[in-house]
């Protein structure tokens, strides 16, 4: 078992973190389990943590958050937020106190933020820093260096932000805040939970009226907490059935209480291991349950999964409740497109499911596969050939033919993706040969104390 000591006091600081070491990586193996049995809590949802810490440093007074997650893409946007003058500590009683500033009010960070892996941190992030009349210079880790961020560094130039970058929209870039910033009426090209989050920041931070249009809705944790901590967001309908956020800048925050569900990301991954192995059955206690993002277990359900939903209840705005799961036999189905923005993360793990369903999966609509923590979809792809599963890949789809076997035995390439590793860490509790992934540690980017969590529960890991 791997040591999982408990954090002492500590407070964040402003400072600059090394880039993760692709040279150093750290290897591990699953071999076939005789099944997974108990209860057992994931991380805080990651989602939620990240804008507790934003909208904490942005509003008058001490946020109290409890169940953060302490991962490595947490903890930089923790960082982040010193480094703009907000004290961001942690007592002995895991709980987090995030001492604000005020909206507008932040001050030019004196080093340089990196935000290792994390897309959701530093693309949030830069919403807040293009309405600051100040210069912000980002870095991450290679894999978030490779990742575009054009699609929330064009909403910001045109509220008259500088972007400056020798790489052409992509990691390391500083921005220079407009003086003053101007709010604009954007329509989101493409579903996307960060870019609607990045404008409705930029918008809150500077004064005027910022609208958002969204043809697809997204998670919407943002607009959730923004009402959470006292700020007023319209939201209607128009005539072609979009949504349209609009948002008054520089409305005064009040600090809040903040409790952090599980992740339902992180509790896709002992979901379909409990599936696919057979005499298991889990409970998952406190699960975020918003209707954004539960895409998987409703494809899971269609699947034939056992799942039911226990102790359903609302805390802070939120819909919660405890997932039960029962080893299932599973059958192939198709995954619309339109279900895409619910879970846009799951769709690794939903493939080593689909790897063990009997028939064909089809999964449509996964063009924003391409770019996240890595190609996704050519790396889950490649990790299904590696270990003997028929597939088909395009360019925004993928089929995924189970029900024989899996040969298992291969190694996996990572590319520095968290969820890559865990994916296929799970399809190798069921395959005839250990399923072996480059790179363990990445996944405390998200989840930290996974292996140990899950050799608990009876996965064997070598």
């Amino acid at each position: 078992m791997r040591n999982s000591a408990k954090r002492p006091s500590m407070e964040i600081k402003q400072g600059v973190r090394m880039a993760h070491d692709s040279t150093n990586l750290s290897p591990l193996a699953a071999r076939k389990c005789s099944g997974l049995r108990g209860h057992l809590r994931v991380p805080g949802d990651k989602s939620i943590s990240h804008r507790a810490l934003i909208f904490g440093a942005l509003a008058r007074g001490e946020t109290q958050i409890h169940g953060l997650l302490e991962s490595e893409d947490v903890l930089n946007t923790a960082k982040a937020m010193a480094a703009f003058g907000a004290t961001v500590r942690k007592d002995d009683e895991d709980v987090w106190y995030v001492e604000g500033l005020g909206t507008g009010s932040l001050v030019e960070p004196t080093g340089v933020l990196d935000f290792g892996n994390s897309g959701t941190g530093a693309r949030l992030v830069m919403g807040i820093a293009g309405a600051h009349a100040f210069a912000t210079t980002f870095m991450g880790d290679a894999s978030l260096s490779s990742r575009p961020m054009g699609r929330v560094l064009n909403p910001l130039r045109e509220m008259g932000v500088e972007v400056l970058s020798r790489s052409g929209d992509r990691l390391p870039l500083t921005l220079k805040g407009a003086d003053p910033a101007q709010p604009i009426t954007y329509r989101v090209p493409m579903a996307s939970a960060q870019v609607k989050s990045c404008v409705l920041l930029a918008g809150l931070n500077m004064a005027g009226t910022t609208r958002v249009i969204e043809p697809v809705k997204t998670r919407d944790h943002t607009e959730k907490m923004l009402r959470g901590f006292g700020a007023t967001l319209g939201e209607e309908m128009n005539d072609a059935g979009e949504t349209v956020l609009t948002i008054e800048g520089l409305q005064e925050l009040t600090a809040q209480d903040v409790t952090v569900p599980g992740d339902p990301s992180s509790a896709a991954f002992p979901i379909v291991a409990a599936l696919i192995t057979p005499g298991s059955e889990l409970v998952i206690e406190d699960i975020l349950l918003n209707e954004t993002r539960t895409g998987l277990i409703t494809t899971l359900l269609e699947m034939g999964a056992d799942i039911t939903i226990e102790n359903e209840r609302n805390s802070g705005g939120e819909r919660i409740g405890d997932i039960r799961v029962r080893s299932s036999a599973l059958k192939g189905v198709t995954v619309p497109a339109a279900r895409a923005p619910s879970m846009i993360d799951e769709y690794p793990v939903l493939s080593v499911a689909a790897a063990y369903a009997e028939g064909e999966t089809r999964m449509e609509g996964l063009e924003e596969l391409r770019v996240k923590e890595s190609d996704r979809l050519a790396a889950v792809a490649a990790g299904l050939e590696a270990n003997g599963v028929p597939f088909e890949e395009g360019k925004d789809y993928l089929v995924v033919r189970g029900g024989g076997t899996i040969a298992g035995g291969g190694r996996v390439i990572t590319h520095l993706d968290h969820r890559i590793a865990m994916s296929f860490l799970v399809l190798g509790l069921g395959a005839e040969k250990p399923v072996t992934v480059d790179d363990a540690a990445i996944i405390n980017t998200s989840f930290p104390g996974f292996a140990d969590l899950m050799e608990a529960l009876g996965a064997e890991f070598e």
